[in-house]
């Protein structure tokens, strides 16, 4: 799979746009699961935020949200079946984290929706927020793992073999991007 580059990214500007990319170039079978399984995310993601936008039918937007709330539910528990190379990463349990936090959001926002509540728009704001970093962290633990697994990657046999400290394999990330 070719690597990404920065200005690849820069196109990302819709959670439909993340659905699009993560349906690309797959490298084994565990990433293409992973990145059908985020695809579905990201769009539950987009439908519930375009019908924000679009209508002021709450019932509607709630069953959007009741939705999206479902589909990160099942996203959750795929990741619990996701391999050990994917679990031995720092990224996954990075990811994890914001994962819980933007299913926090989502309930909270429904919440808000179904009281018809005035704070309705801090909590989709709130959880449009965390969509953005969900789906970024998700990027990123999707990239680490491909270039991790990735045989012709640039390190040496003994920089593979020796662990890499958590801020180093940042830099290194960084590093790729800028070539």
């Amino acid at each position: 799979m070719p690597a990404t580059r920065p200005s690849q990214l820069l196109t990302l500007q819709s959670f439909g746009d993340i659905s699009r990319f993560l349906r690309e170039g797959v490298a084994d079978e565990d990433s293409r699961q992973l990145r059908d399984s985020l695809s579905a995310l990201s769009t539950h993601i987009d439908d519930a935020v375009r019908e924000r936008r679009t209508t002021t039918d709450t019932a509607a937007i709630t069953r959007r949200v009741v939705s999206l709330a479902q589909c990160a539910r099942e996203h959750q528990l795929f990741l619990t079946g996701l391999g050990s190379a994917w679990h031995a990463l720092y990224e996954f349990g990075a990811y994890q984290r914001a994962l819980r936090e933007l299913r926090h959001a989502v309930a909270d926002w429904q919440q808000m929706l179904e009281r018809r509540s005035a704070k309705e728009s801090a909590c989709f704001d709130q959880f449009e927020l965390l969509a953005w970093r969900t789906l970024g962290e998700a990027l990123l633990l999707i990239d680490m793992y491909e270039h991790q697994s990735d045989p012709l990657s640039d390190l040496s046999d003994t920089e593979r073999r020796r662990p890499v400290p958590t801020l180093q394999r940042l830099r290194n990330w960084f590093r790729r991007w800028t070539r």
